[in-house]
């Protein structure tokens, strides 16, 4: 399905606009300051082999987990996971798994839509608090996907392997047509806020990684909240989605403009030249 050009806000934007702006659940303070325009490197982003299924249970149960009802901790959860076919240009076929365990979910579709499962890991947490708070309305909308803030929630995408799956396909949807999109690299004007009388400001997003964080969450941390801690308060024009990513990220996994090779990007992870990389490239463990 080709998504229609320049829309402002991506059907995956969904709690990524309410839940933007709310302080992440309390992490480690990271040192590793917030650049507006360069938040993730291209390698860091669309590598598919960064952890392992087990690495990423492993990883799951390190996490300090207190549910909000009777939900599973993520660690714990399995479903019946559906069959999807391949999307051209964006994600491989994936067969139908039952009983599967969150961490196989998570690091088959990073495979199959070539992205990096602590990307998806940190999407969970930045959208839903889904491995230190799940909670079954976590879960239903565990990436934002289809819950735009002008209007309830499209039940079609709810489930976790739906919104898991679809955010994925997403950023490949930013990837493959960055015409189609609002923030593209190069120039841009991001707004602080929902509310365009907090103003806005003027970013050079260098990167389609950056540009397709942005398009999921289209707003930037002002001045005020770029001084606040995890909790804190940034006052009524604090939007804290894309900040809480980096923050997340550098916590859990270092610096995420990490690269692994030194000023050079593999094509075949950024579609400039195939799709997905063959399995002989080195791997990160």
């Amino acid at each position: 399905m080709r998504l229609p050009r320049l829309r402002v806000i991506a059907a995956a934007s969904a709690a990524a606009v309410a839940l933007a702006l709310v302080p992440a659940v309390a992490v480690a303070e990271p040192p590793t300051p917030f650049y507006p325009g360069y938040i993730i490197s291209d390698d860091s982003f669309y590598n598919p082999d960064a952890m392992t299924a087990g690495q990423i249970q492993t990883f799951l149960e390190d996490r300090t987990c207190r549910p909000k009802d009777d939900s599973p901790c993520l660690s714990d959860f399995r479903m019946d996971a559906p069959a999807q076919k391949a999307s051209e240009d964006r994600c491989t076929a994936m067969p139908a798994r039952a009983n599967e365990r969150a961490s196989s979910i998570i690091a088959r579709v990073a495979k199959a839509c070539t992205i990096s499962p602590r990307v998806l890991l940190v999407l969970l947490q930045k959208e839903q608090s889904l491995l230190t708070a799940p909670s079954a309305s976590g879960y239903q909308k565990a990436t934002g996907y289809g819950c735009p803030d002008t209007a309830d929630c499209d039940a079609r995408y709810f489930g976790f392997f739906n919104q898991v799956y679809r955010a994925a396909w997403q950023f490949r949807e930013y990837t493959v047509h960055p015409g189609d999109w609002r923030y593209k690299v190069g120039g841009n004007r991001i707004q602080y806020h929902p509310d365009a009388t907090c103003g806005a400001g003027s970013v050079s997003i260098l990167n389609q990684a950056t540009a397709n964080l942005y398009n999921y969450t289209p707003y930037q941390p002002n001045a005020q909240t770029l001084k606040t801690s995890f909790g804190g308060d940034g006052g009524a024009c604090a939007a804290y989605g894309n900040l809480n990513f980096s923050r997340i990220y550098t916590s859990w996994f270092g610096t995420p403009l990490a690269v692994r090779y030194t000023g050079f990007v593999e094509g075949c992870l950024i579609y400039t030249a195939g799709f997905g990389c063959p399995e002989k490239n080195p791997i990160m463990p």
